[in-house]
């Protein structure tokens, strides 16, 4: 094993180290950074390599939820729903749900009286109510059995999860953070008034001293405190423990062709959803099993993809097989351990546990995606109080990069409406991008789908296509300005292109990627690597991939 270089930097200081680039961590660092604090943020893989890409990709109050009386939860969760569909309409935008009703699960009545309790627990604005719907007259019955007849229409809210994470870290990093990614932090010793901190990167060894740290972990924030944060005397700093449970989805080729999701009850008690997913796809998860490994070695297993397939097929006429899989992820969740013996059961809301018996630790235990922005609001101004700092709220009304639309449109206090009309003026102001190219640009980027385009004025100032519709201005740009490094950064992070790609032509991506990383290595200046768009256009890697 290679001893690690040196370091080559000298001791930066800062107010707040983060250590996690998950969904909390970034956001913690985006409030802070919004508040005047200097702050270091450290992931060691790439931006929401696990959890927060392995999600169901919903902004949602947890119906479910209901049932084992977590009010709060979902009072909380429903209350920030229209705040995040607001931030940032080009990757997150409102879903109709469609939840079928069967006679031998919960009766009709509860299922009402839950529903009346979803739709007044917070304040909805642009979400519409629930209400009912009698599946043998309407196209939403047709993909399901002939036996349900009636069920009910509900409202939440999906999100890009992938994209959350980045634009968060893009916005603390505008604000002022540093953002580290694939760097671990290896070693953090707690003095009286500041943390002294070993990071190890991609170009060696860095120190950085900080006045507080924040334990945003995730699946590993109970393995960090014992491992890496030490305390003078060998003090204890892991009081609490995590439930690690894996959620694993399946994608399979689109099953219906209407635009409202299902939520399936099981006989088990759990609950699963079909949603529309990148055009031509379903995807359907999730399931709960608990886990005690690393969580880097978390995979969708087969008794799970039949778990799914079989659950599914309860409702859906057209049967699921496992050979009809096309993709498959797991994402491991870390939640806060209740004693529960139902990993469902568990709860999914979040504690932040402080401790001030030296520098200031804060640390993250549980939460969700839909409840980070105020789980952030929340860490920020406990690290705020704990350094004698007065650092103001701000982010509730704020947009994230991207998000403000009111350069390009009117905008009307309709989130998805706001963004239909904006498409249409990107495709007005750039009349020579094809469609569906537009439409995923703009859906990836907001309004700051300029900074990708630059001066380009035709398709042959993007440079060559790599594969069919991702040419070179694109990949710069995620390498550029989005920390992204490697395929599986572009394909199934910063994307979904991935599925839509065959095995070779992923192959060509990662080979481009690989190719301008070694440019770097060798010392190739980054105006060279990372040109804006122009009228100069490189020859294809792979001209057979070309479309």
């Amino acid at each position: 094993m290679n001893a690690p270089r040196p370091s080559l930097h000298p001791v930066a200081e800062h107010d707040v180290l983060v250590v996690g680039g998950g969904i909390n961590g970034v956001g913690i660092a985006r409030d802070l950074a919004g508040r005047g604090l200097s702050v270091c943020l450290v992931e060691q893989d790439d931006l929401a390599s696990h959890t927060s890409s392995a999600s169901t990709k919903l902004i949602h109050g947890g119906l479910r939820y209901l049932e084992h009386r977590e009010f709060g939860l979902v009072r909380k969760a429903l209350g920030e729903r229209e705040v995040l569909l607001r931030s940032a309409p080009h990757i997150m935008w409102p879903l109709r749900f469609v939840l079928p009703h069967d006679p031998g699960m919960r009766p009709a009545w509860l299922i009402r009286l839950g529903l009346f309790f979803y739709d007044h627990l917070a304040r909805r604005e642009v979400l519409p109510g629930s209400g009912g719907v009698d599946l043998r007259r309407s196209q939403l019955g047709v993909p399901l059995h002939p036996h349900f007849k009636r069920g009910f229409v509900y409202s939440d809210g999906w999100v890009d999860d992938a994209r959350l994470v980045v634009l968060n870290a893009i916005d603390a990093r505008e604000r002022g953070a540093t953002v580290l990614t694939r760097t671990r932090c290896v070693r953090a010793e707690r003095g009286a008034t500041h943390w002294q901190a070993t990071l190890q990167g991609p170009d060696g060894l860095r120190h950085v001293q900080a006045r507080a740290l924040v334990n945003a972990a995730g699946p590993w924030a109970e393995r960090f405190l014992r491992d890496v944060a030490h305390a003078p005397g060998g003090e204890r700093l892991a009081s609490r423990s995590l439930r690690l449970v894996k959620g694993s989805h399946i994608v399979v080729p689109r099953l219906f062709q209407h635009d409202h999701a299902y939520i399936f009850q099981n006989p088990d008690g759990r609950i699963i959803f079909a949603i529309p997913y990148e055009r031509d796809f379903t995807l359907i998860g999730t399931t709960d099993q608990e886990v005690h490994g690393d969580p880097r070695d978390a995979r969708c297993e087969a008794d799970e993809v039949a778990y799914l397939c079989e659950q599914a097929s309860r409702y859906l006429a057209q049967p699921i097989r496992p050979g009809d899989v096309a993709w498959t992820y797991s994402g491991v969740r870390p939640l806060l351990d209740d004693a529960s013996g139902d990993p469902s059961a568990v709860t999914r809301d979040y504690l932040l546990e402080q401790d001030e018996h030296a520098a200031p630790l804060l640390t993250v235990w549980g939460g969700k995606i839909t409840t980070y922005r105020q789980l952030a609001e929340d860490a920020a101004t406990t690290v705020c109080r704990q350094l004698g700092l007065k650092g103001q709220a701000w982010t509730r009304g704020a947009h994230l990069p991207g998000g403000d639309l009111s350069a390009w449109v009117r905008v009307t206090g309709r989130p998805d409406e706001d963004f239909s009309r904006f498409v249409l003026a990107v495709r007005e102001r750039h009349p020579w991008l094809p469609a569906n190219l537009a439409h995923r640009l703009a859906r990836a980027h907001g309004s700051r789908i300029e900074l990708l385009l630059g001066p380009a004025r035709c398709m042959a100032d993007l440079g060559a296509e790599v594969v069919p519709g991702v040419h070179e201005a694109e990949l710069r740009h995620l390498m550029r300005s989005e920390w992204a490094t490697t395929a599986e950064d572009v394909l199934w992070r910063r994307s979904k292109l991935g599925l839509h790609l065959t095995p070779a032509q992923r192959e060509a991506v990662a080979h481009w990627l690989a190719h301008h990383r070694s440019l770097a290595s060798v010392g190739v200046g980054r105006a060279a690597m990372f040109p804006a768009p122009s009228a100069t256009v490189s020859q294809p890697i792979h001209e057979d991939l070309q479309a």
